[in-house]
């Protein structure tokens, strides 16, 4: 899943599914991703008709949101929350999933400073400036 492809990796959520439909075994991050599309089920019809969905380009501009891109922040959400990295995520998700009564709101709610954090990198060309998504995130907890 470590590509920078796009296809590919659209691919990748293909199989993922189509193999959770089919009762086959998954891998460890086969069966994260899985959990996630478990988690939006406004992606199944999608995921299950690859050839209308891998090349398509989903532009902000005119209203869209791409699923792949909001199923990729979740599963980098949790990488970041399962290795506690950057430190102190693990506990602000664990306060704010008990703030919000549900994992996967909070999770919506962190992906905000994620995108945020990852646009302004982009547009400064560097890395994400780990010291400020955290500043963000924590203001997600305090009140």
């Amino acid at each position: 899943m470590f590509t920078q492809d796009r296809n590919q990796i659209r691919q990748f959520y293909f199989d993922t599914w189509r193999k959770r439909l089919d009762g086959v075994p998954l891998e460890p991050m086969e069966s994260l991703v899985a959990g996630v599309i478990e988690q939006h089920p406004e992606y199944h019809k999608l995921l299950e008709n690859p050839e209308a969905a891998i090349d398509r380009d989903y532009l902000p501009e005119m209203g869209e949101s791409n699923p792949f891109l909001h199923m990729g922040m979740h599963i980098g959400l949790h990488e970041q929350i399962s290795s506690n990295r950057p430190q102190g995520i693990g506990e602000i998700h664990r306060t704010l999933t008990t703030k919000t009564g549900d994992p996967h709101e909070a999770e919506h709610r962190m992906m905000e400073c994620l995108a945020e954090a990852l646009w302004q990198a982009q547009r400064e060309n560097r890395l994400p400036d780990e010291t400020a998504y955290l500043e963000a995130l924590q203001r997600l907890v305090t009140p």
